[in-house]
């Protein structure tokens, strides 16, 4: 029944931009955060403040992927729209707003503009200034579990919502998911497995690195931040391998009526770790963290005439979590201390993957019982907070258990071990090739 919903609550794609009127209605369709059309907006910006002061007050890159530059494309290209617009959002900002009337955002969402002062928890002026974007074009700053108003009369049986229900703010999904993910304190981590993938933290301070390899969010627990980096193609490399070399095992996995990837993991445990040598560069659809170079491409590197696919399955493997490795070195060269890894998403379920997680980690990797929805679930935590429901975040430990632990091996990681400077020497090497193919794809 419609009285029987404590609250409201949200999680919702971050880094974009969504123009409303005083009304709440949208002006245009949502611009997100993977659209990269406001690149010579962010130059335009890059030389009226220097990109390394933006990293510095707000945590993350200067770059088109955020909600400021997105802004400034609208006030170059669609002037009428811009102004007329009343508030700069995000996605779950915008319903909140039609749902309630009040114009809010929480900080992990604002600190995903590029406009957001991490340690101040305030609009930056100096950004502003230099953007010649005012305070009064964007949403009022609420922590994630406040209650920002009602369910309105007018929208009520709309959304199949009581009128009156409270509406609690909430936060991005990657601070959701840190939530959900049971990464409340300083000392735990998380590493997201999907399409892309992420390594999160929980900490009382921003982490600043000084090769800008990773960025930082304000977190949905009041005073803490969510230090992450993300890289693009972690599960999308082993669906490319899936769809480009594994004919055998989903020919067989029709028959069988049963996953090819659970094949795949069958034919990979064949490979010895390290694959005899053979590495695989994952960056299919260029790199994020911690590369931040969208000319980076895929390799196999040391391949062989004695290799096998269960070697390049392996590799495949390897090499997403290899990656995710220099994320977690860029992190623990800044000093900290991460006790365990956990593990969500589609793409945590197998034990194999797992096993590779937890001896290139150098830690125990702990597989949650919730997987996939976890992000929800931190959503559901922080609505649950602020209303009182729950009396403190803590209740998230009760909410999604640790199903499984995985401990490394001494020996499997020392291979690992041995492969990481590998790793790094070959991307670094292939830059200029990376370089060279970008000219001639053009």
């Amino acid at each position: 029944r419609k009285d029987d919903i404590a609250c409201v609550t949200f999680s919702g794609q971050m880094m974009g931009c969504v123009p409303l009127d005083q009304q709440a209605r949208p002006l245009r369709s949502a611009i997100i955060w993977a659209d990269q059309r406001a690149v010579p907006q962010e130059e335009w910006l890059g030389e009226r403040i220097d990109p390394a002061r933006v990293y510095r007050i707000t945590g993350h890159r200067l770059s088109a992927s955020y909600s400021l530059a997105k802004m400034l494309w609208m006030r170059d290209h669609q002037r009428e729209l811009y102004d007329s617009t009343y508030k700069f959002v995000h996605a779950k900002d915008s319903v909140v707003a039609r749902m309630t009337g009040a114009f809010v955002t929480d900080p992990s969402d604002a600190s995903s503009m590029n406009l957001y002062n991490l340690e101040a928890d305030e609009w930056s002026g100096e950004i502003l200034q230099a953007a010649e974007v005012s305070a009064e074009q964007l949403p009022t700053i609420r922590r994630s579990s406040d209650v920002v108003g009602e369910v309105l009369p007018a929208v009520a049986d709309e959304v199949g919502v009581a009128a009156g229900t409270p509406v609690v703010i909430g936060g991005g999904d990657g601070a959701c998911a840190s939530a959900g993910a049971g990464v409340i304190r300083e000392g735990s981590a998380y590493n997201y497995v999907g399409s892309s993938s992420w390594i999160a933290l929980a900490t009382p301070k921003p982490i600043y690195d000084p090769d800008q390899r990773t960025f930082t969010f304000g977190h949905v627990i009041p005073n803490m931040f969510m230090p992450a980096g993300t890289m693009q193609a972690a599960g999308a490399s082993y669906q490319w391998m899936h769809d480009q070399l594994a004919g055998l095992e989903i020919e067989a996995a029709q028959r069988l009526s049963i996953s090819a990837f659970d094949l795949m993991n069958l034919q990979a445990e064949e490979a010895p770790p390290g694959a005899r040598g053979l590495l695989f560069l994952p960056y299919l659809l260029g790199e994020r963290s911690p590369r931040w170079n969208t000319k980076a491409r895929g390799a196999f590197i040391g391949l062989t005439i004695r290799h096998t696919r269960a070697d390049m399955i392996r590799a495949v493997l390897e090499g997403v979590t290899l990656n995710l490795r220099v994320v977690l070195d860029a992190f623990k060269a800044q000093g900290v201390h991460i006790d365990a890894m956990r593990l969500i998403g589609g793409g945590a379920q197998g034990r194999f993957w797992n096993e590779i997680m937890a001896n290139i980690y150098a830690m125990p990797v702990q597989r949650l019982a919730i997987l996939e929805e976890a992000t929800s679930m931190g959503a559901a935590l922080t609505g649950g907070v602020g209303v009182g429901l729950y009396s403190s975040f803590d209740m998230i430990e009760q909410m999604n258990t640790i199903a499984a632990v995985i401990e490394p091996t001494p020996a499997t990681q020392a291979k690992y071990d041995a492969l990481a400077p590998i790793f790094e020497a070959a991307y670094h090497t292939l830059v200029p090739i990376f370089d060279q193919l970008a000219d001639v794809d053009q």
